[in-house]
């Protein structure tokens, strides 16, 4: 598959053998959790991560007042993104250069996340062109020519799944302002995938009237404010392609459950949906004590030392546009958070 795009090019960060960066500078990259699988060299050498991917993500959006920290689940339990995928990862003279600072030790350099070869084989392969592991020979590293190297991702989490095997090829070269024709090559949609997993949230701590105690048969309202709730967008990009999504959360629902099968819930069946101003349920007025609350709990006992634990979740609304004008869903995403509630026994509260 051919696609446009600039001149091609990828600096290779220097690391040492107990650097934690991979391929590249950090630039809103994510870095490998501890304990991956991990290959390196020190120097100019490459340096590689079984983990690590060069995307390049950016958020934007939430409308929360504090950094927004929650991973979204998908309601979809049957769903996860990608396993593997291949992406850019040297140029002729960096892959040169780094297979040069290689000579006379035993060192090895990471040529897909199931290899790790020696500079010999290294030589062997890019140098003097003779095909080896599935890998196609190439003559003086393809020096002059346009063009990468390219090998495979594997994603965080996926290493022990049995779809990373598929992404097999060991290190190739693919031409300049193309994608691999494979069916492991990243697409718009592959880093939507990708987007969705690094999507971050704000707490679902939502406000209440009464805030201090709650008291039996008497509702407690609900809601969560517009102006702290907002879409989320997480952009994410794969250097020197000209591939991109951005991926789009958006606030559809809050659920409530109260944390005890004595009290009833407004609506009954927990689901508050979102309001066309975007706010959630509404704040409690002066002389509403007697209506049911849009949004809302009565609690039909009280507590006794332990706060009920309300839990709250909101559902998110996942869409995606990228490369080329392609667009498409991804599964729902719940975030949830638990509040202490306690409840008393008297009939009436100063509101």
């Amino acid at each position: 598959m051919v696609v446009s795009a600039t001149a091609v090019t990828l600096a290779l960060g220097l690391a040492t053998a107990h650097s934690a960066n991979a391929i590249g500078e950090d630039d809103g990259r994510n870095p490998s959790e501890p304990g991956d699988a991990e290959g390196g060299a020190s120097g100019r050498e490459l340096y590689s991560q079984v983990g690590r991917s060069n995307i390049v993500v950016k958020q934007s959006g939430g409308g929360a007042a504090k950094p927004a920290t929650g991973s979204l689940v998908s309601v979809d339990p049957n769903w996860k993104p990608p396993t593997c995928w291949y992406e850019p990862v040297a140029t002729s003279k960096q892959l040169k250069a780094a297979v040069e600072e290689m000579e006379g030790t035993e060192k090895l350099l990471t040529v897909n996340s199931q290899r790790r070869w020696s500079e010999e084989l290294l030589v062997e392969t890019y140098d003097k062109g003779e095909p080896t592991y599935s890998a196609e020979g190439t003559k003086n590293y393809n020096l002059g020519k346009k063009g990468m190297f390219w090998r495979d991702v594997v994603r965080q989490g996926g290493e022990d799944d049995i779809e990373a095997a598929d992404c097999s090829r060991t290190m190739f070269w693919q031409v300049a302002n193309t994608v691999p024709d494979d069916p492991y090559a990243p697409t718009p949609e592959v880093l939507a995938a990708y987007a969705y997993n690094k999507i971050r949230v704000p707490d679902t701590e939502v406000e209440l009237k009464p805030t201090a105690k709650s008291t039996v048969n008497m509702p407690t309202w609900v809601w969560l404010d517009k102006a702290l709730f907002k879409d989320v967008t997480v952009r994410a990009e794969l250097p020197d392609t000209p591939l991109y999504a951005v991926t789009t959360a958006k606030p559809v629902a809050l659920h409530l459950e109260p944390g005890t099968t004595d009290a009833k819930t407004f609506p009954a069946s927990g689901d508050c949906p979102v309001n066309e101003d975007g706010s959630i349920g509404a704040p409690y007025t002066k002389g509403a004590s007697k209506q049911d609350p849009s949004c809302g709990i009565a609690y039909l006992r009280a507590t006794s030392g332990k706060p009920f634990q309300l839990k709250a979740s909101v559902t998110w609304e996942i869409s995606w546009e990228g490369t080329g004008g392609a667009k498409g869903d991804l599964p729902d995403g719940t975030f949830e958070t638990t509040q202490d509630m306690n409840v008393q026994e008297i009939q009436s509260i100063n509101r």
